[in-house]
């Protein structure tokens, strides 16, 4: 018989993936898997191109984590991560992926829960979404 935690388990986990360049979205994807985690949900990814679109996405509700490119053009993920933090409530938890390791500062000032550099590395990406998910569901 499964306990209350077990029954309250979405089916599935929404991660919105941005970035302006499909080869990066797609990395990511098959970096993580569909299901990157015994103890998660599987994942059910929704590949994003432009940040007007992300932003509709998470005012719609129902993304349970943001991974945004910080090098995607004309708009970068750091900046749409600060503007979804200042004007979406509730905010999901959001990842950043930024051009250096140096560039951690610019993920703080995003307010962004986490920051992976590029190239991505699966290993250290898996960790950080995977750390997110299991923070935001014990919320």
């Amino acid at each position: 018989m499964p306990n209350v935690a077990e029954a309250n388990r979405p089916a599935v986990l929404r991660v919105l993936v941005y970035s302006s360049d499909s080869d990066t979205r797609r990395q990511v994807m098959l970096a993580l898997g569909r299901h990157p985690h015994p103890d998660l949900p599987p994942l059910e990814y929704l590949e994003v191109a432009t940040a007007p679109v992300v932003v509709d996405r998470l005012d719609a509700g129902g993304i349970d984590l943001a991974i945004l490119d910080g090098e995607a053009a004309p708009t970068g993920g750091l900046g749409l991560a600060k503007q979804l933090k200042d004007e979406v409530e509730p905010c999901p938890p959001i990842l950043v992926l930024t051009g250096r390791p140096d560039d951690a500062w610019l993920a703080n000032w995003s307010r962004a829960e986490a920051a992976v550099p590029h190239p991505i590395d699966p290993f250290r990406l898996t960790e950080a979404v995977v750390g997110l998910l299991r923070n935001s569901e014990a919320a």
